[in-house]
């Protein structure tokens, strides 16, 4: 399998394992082609710190079934936000408040309506 397939079904079985955990306001973004960071990002929110944790934890197991080994992981004691990276693919899981004062989703979300206005003829 190349490493193009392998990435995106890494990714797809992330957004299932965060639904599975019922996460919330799940956000898939594509960076490919944007960002050296990786090719996705998921942001995700959990009710609670307990939530937060769990849903890590539950994606971290799935993420290392699927043969992620050196996963980094910031913030999983805490449980306000917890950032999982493989490398491929970065994944934020908040509790709604932090999400809100971050607003990750602005900088990448919106950042893509911005390039979609740029080429859009204004007559």
């Amino acid at each position: 399998m190349d490493d193009a397939k392998r990435v995106l079904e890494a990714f797809e079985l992330a957004l299932a394992t965060l639904d599975d955990s019922k996460a919330e306001d799940i956000i898939p973004i594509d960076m490919r082609g944007k960002s050296a960071l990786g090719d996705y990002m998921i942001i995700a929110s959990g009710r609670s710190h307990r939530h937060v944790a769990a849903a890590a934890d539950h994606l971290l197991r799935a993420l290392r079934e699927a043969g992620y080994r050196d996963i980094k992981v910031e913030g999983l004691e805490g449980g306000d936000w917890v950032l999982i990276d493989t490398g491929d693919i970065i994944v934020h899981i908040f509790r709604p408040e932090i999400r809100e004062f971050y607003n990750l989703e602005k900088i990448w979300v919106d950042a893509d309506k911005q390039d979609l206005r740029k080429t859009e003829t204004v007559h």
